[in-house]
């Protein structure tokens, strides 16, 4: 019997690491489909960045309540998960609790801090589920944002659930292996006298005194299987799930726009064309290209003036859309979005990640080069959410990750401007007059200080 565990364990753990594999090579493949951007200078303010907002959870405590308890599911995410190595080794050796003889003075102090942190991880859980049902939290309602019906309230309720149900199988795990130790209970009484009653799992063993030691143990395997397979299988689900943030939220970080909030970047193929129209030499900036050694100029090559599908845009704002945990808070701080326009920063980036996904779908199913006649702008995003958008980055602030929703916008509103000339005649109207008298205003230049003039005649 326990080699046939040994047997399906080994099984389960190979499936699990198989299929994560094949999920993270078409990720990583979905991500390098976006434009080459060199995001790997100033290697030490981005380690900086990522330790305070990443790890230090900087941007979650403006709300220092809801930081806490986002600190907590944090926190108890990675450290209860350190166990996970040791039911791996029982696992596949067939021991139990084998750290527990080595680390003897130590061991019960771990697994107390892992049973605290795992009642504060399910009391939180319970928290946001609360916040989402019961005080419906406006950001995470369904009925007032149209990106959220459907899969992602869903996507949410499973794996808010699952913690809870992962939790109690922790906990009541350890509270039926304290009874069988103490009656001493096969293998489990070797470690009698070795690991005491745990802190917060001692006070469920009552729940177990009135169980034969045959029932016992079939509960205590049953929790701990539960338990192991539970986070194999949320291993899985995550890189399906808005929850992938738990894996690249860090590099997500890292490789964040270091400029000051506000500078917006120059179009290359802009920068290129006013260089070849001035007789200027081209510019890394622009392509990287120069003047070869007779002194001649390329010849200028017609590129894609902003962003119609995923492919046009950076591959770091493909891993942003991968990385964006719906919370909601760039939406909600949109003025835009506030006063009832279509824009939702939020659903930005939703829309690209579901458009990599839509391509991750046809590699699968037509082959690698397989292509459609789909695109993220018109398909996913519409233009009257682009022109919704004012610039004024409050969604880039309010990410706890770092994610640029307004990066996305831009290219893509350029590209309708550029290439489709679909700007709004308002826009047209202000294009002309910047062109042609230096300012937004359809008034002379000479005459742009006549309102000195009146205001000194006034006086």
């Amino acid at each position: 019997m326990e080699i046939f565990q040994q047997i399906l364990f080994v099984a389960a753990l190979a499936a699990t690491a198989w299929y994560i594999t094949k999920r993270i090579k078409l990720i990583a493949r979905a991500i390098n489909l976006g434009r080459p951007e060199n995001r790997f200078d100033h290697a030490d303010e981005r380690l900086k960045t990522m330790l305070l907002v990443a790890f230090g959870q900087k941007k979650m405590f403006a709300n220092p309540l809801v930081g806490v308890m986002h600190f907590v599911i944090y926190a108890g995410f990675i450290i209860i998960n350190l166990e996970i190595l040791e039911i791996i080794l029982d696992g596949i050796l067939g021991t139990h609790r084998l750290f527990a003889p080595y680390i003897t003075p130590v061991y019960p102090i771990l697994i107390d801090m892992f049973e605290v942190l795992a009642f504060g991880v399910l009391a939180v859980c319970v928290v946001f589920l609360c916040r989402r049902f019961i005080a419906r939290v406006s950001r995470l309602q369904a009925s007032r944002h149209r990106e959220l019906r459907g899969w992602p309230v869903s996507d949410a309720t499973i794996i808010l659930t699952a913690e809870i149900l992962l939790m109690i199988a922790f906990l009541t795990w350890n509270a039926s292996d304290s009874v069988l130790r103490d009656r001493g209970v096969g293998h489990y009484g070797e470690l009698q006298g070795i690991v005491p009653d745990f802190l917060i799992s001692q006070y469920l063993k009552p729940l177990f005194t009135g169980f034969s030691d045959t029932a016992l143990v079939a509960y205590e395997r049953t929790s701990w299987w539960l338990h192991i397979l539970g986070i194999l299988a949320f291993a899985v689900y995550v890189t399906y799930s808005k929850h992938l943030h738990i894996a690249l939220g860090f590099p997500n970080v890292y490789f964040s726009d270091l400029q000051p909030k506000g500078e917006m970047q120059n179009m290359p193929e802009i920068t290129k064309e006013v260089q070849l129209a001035l007789g200027l030499p081209v510019t890394t900036e622009a392509d990287g290209a120069q003047a070869n050694d007779n002194g001649e100029q390329p010849p200028a090559e017609v590129g894609r003036f902003g962003a119609k599908d995923v492919q046009d845009l950076k591959w770091i704002n493909l891993m942003n859309a991968y990385s964006c945990t719906e919370c909601g808070r760039c939406t909600a701080a949109c003025p835009a979005n506030i006063t009832g326009k279509k824009l939702s920063p939020r659903k930005i980036m939703m829309d690209t990640r579901d458009r990599l996904e839509e391509i991750q779908q046809g590699w699968q199913t037509n082959g690698p080069d397989y292509r459609d006649e789909k695109s993220l702008l018109n398909d996913y995003i519409t233009a009257e959410e682009l022109n919704a958008c004012t610039t004024c980055q409050a969604c880039v602030n309010a990410c706890p990750i770092n994610i640029n929703p307004l990066d996305i916008i831009l290219q893509l509103r350029r590209y309708r401007v550029m290439e489709e000339s679909q700007a709004p005649a308002s826009w047209n109207a202000m294009f002309s007059n910047i062109e042609n008298n230096m300012a937004p205003w359809k008034f002379s230049p000479s005459d742009r200080f006549n309102w000195a003039d009146q205001v000194n005649d006034a006086n």
